[in-house]
């Protein structure tokens, strides 16, 4: 099998880089591949762990989206690279029973993209891998979210139990305090209430389902400006929910982690939102890699040393035209695959390729608090200035990225249609996932 451009990943990047590339070359040109059927909008995967998201109605199917945007869609996890003959292997599909769905493949290409994302980051945390879960994929989040309703029936159910003493409650440790740990905080805070309106009644939210924040810095979110972590940590305490920076998380077990300081928090669910990296995998394709793992690529996200090899996203180690490293974030990402689209539209059509470097931009932050609320700051470095926004205008500029996401990979009539398709879901089904 042969592509001229082939893909490897399916997160905000690679896909709308398919897409985009696919309306123009057609499905005999581009390729996708990915290990899962589905796409899914990575910054909701913490609305997915609290229930507040129902991931089977959200997910994309990359079937679908190949058929309608023009592109070749092959299911599968990347295994190998063989730069030298410019092709790939894919992995084959088992079943749930082991039995060979798809045979392992081989695929040949003229110009490869790497957009796999980023895993967790454990830091050699002792524990830290076995007893968290992190939300790096929307089953990761499912897991998340069915240990939840299950540690809630319980709770209810042995509150309701006159024969026995009260019960300790639920605690919900997140350790780190970056964009992902606080809005799954404030999310799960929301869901906790919406839980109880849905049978469980004998628990007071507030009182019987604690979280708790552990942050390594001075304050969360320390990447964004002052004012909007303080914004944040004022609307978390709002929500009573604990937060705990300058902490350095030492140990992790069962039911407890441990702190530098010798504190201790108890845990009966704990997800590690403390840092990331790039796949393991990467490492073993033969490939130039920095400390985390990412491929080391030029500011032509051309990956050093091997032709006609390109990575972007956050399994990019990236130096841009502006001298400085590019943030994993999904602003770059986006930026990233619309400067390859140039570059790749100019070499399909036997032109000479652009010369100016990839150059980030960044426009500001957005964190979501829980459904009502959203703080960030707008444009970022963009010619030094940057405001502070809060509130309903922060919140409507928070959902226009998922509908600009969705706009690049489905079309503007589609992307209406499927808003106000949300809208109504909303409004006739429970809060919360239930099942």
């Amino acid at each position: 099998m042969q592509s001229d451009y082939v893909i490897v990943g399916g997160g905000a990047g690679g896909l709308e880089l398919a897409c985009k590339l696919g309306r123009k070359l057609g499905p005999r040109k581009v390729t996708l591949v990915d290990s899962r059927l589905y796409h899914i909008w990575k910054p909701s995967l913490h609305e997915v762990a609290a229930g507040t998201l129902d991931i089977h109605q959200e997910g994309l199917s990359y079937q679908m989206l190949a058929h309608d945007n023009g592109f070749t869609f092959v299911y599968g996890a990347m295994t190998a690279l063989d730069a030298t003959a410019q092709s790939v292997s894919i992995g084959a599909i088992l079943d749930g029973g082991g039995v060979e769905v798809l045979p392992p493949r081989v695929l040949a290409y003229r110009s490869l993209v790497l957009a796999v994302g980023s895993t967790s980051n454990y830091f050699g945390v002792p524990g830290a891998r076995e007893n968290t879960i992190s939300l790096n994929a929307t089953e990761d989040a499912e897991r998340f979210r069915l240990n939840l309703l299950r540690l809630m029936a319980r709770l209810d159910q042995e509150m309701n139990a006159a024969d026995k003493p009260p019960h300790e409650g639920i605690d919900i440790v997140i350790i780190g305090g970056g964009a992902t740990g606080v809005e799954l905080a404030a999310e799960l805070r929301e869901a906790s209430g919406a839980y109880v309106s849905y049978g469980f009644r004998t628990i007071d939210a507030r009182r019987d389902v604690r979280i708790t924040l552990l942050e390594g810095a001075e304050r969360i979110l320390a990447p964004l400006p002052e004012r909007v972590s303080g914004a944040a940590l004022r609307l978390l305490n709002q929500r009573a929910i604990r937060v705990v920076t300058g902490c350095r998380v030492t140990k992790i077990e069962a039911d407890r982690i441990e702190d530098a300081q010798g504190n201790a928090y108890r845990s009966n669910l704990c997800v590690w939102a403390a840092g990331i990296r790039a796949p393991e995998f990467l490492s073993t394709l033969g490939l130039p890699t920095s400390r985390g793992g990412q491929v080391e690529v030029d500011s032509a996200l051309a990956v050093k040393g091997v032709a006609h090899v390109y990575a972007l996203g956050d399994c990019a180690a990236c130096i841009d035209g502006n001298g400085k490293p590019v943030p994993p974030r999904a602003q770059a990402a986006h930026q990233q695959a619309d400067f390859l689209l140039k570059r790749f539209m100019a070499e399909s059509k036997g032109k000479t390729l652009p010369t100016a470097p990839y150059r980030y931009r960044d426009y500001g932050s957005l964190v979501s608090i829980g459904h009502a609320t959203t703080v960030g700051n707008l444009m970022g470095s963009l010619k030094g200035l940057s405001w502070f926004v809060e509130g309903f205008i922060a919140r409507v500029m928070y959902k226009s990225l998922h509908m600009m996401h969705d706009q690049a990979v489905l079309g503007s009539l589609r992307t209406g249609v499927l808003t106000i398709a949300r809208y109504l879901i909303r409004r006739s089904t429970p809060l919360v996932k239930l099942h």
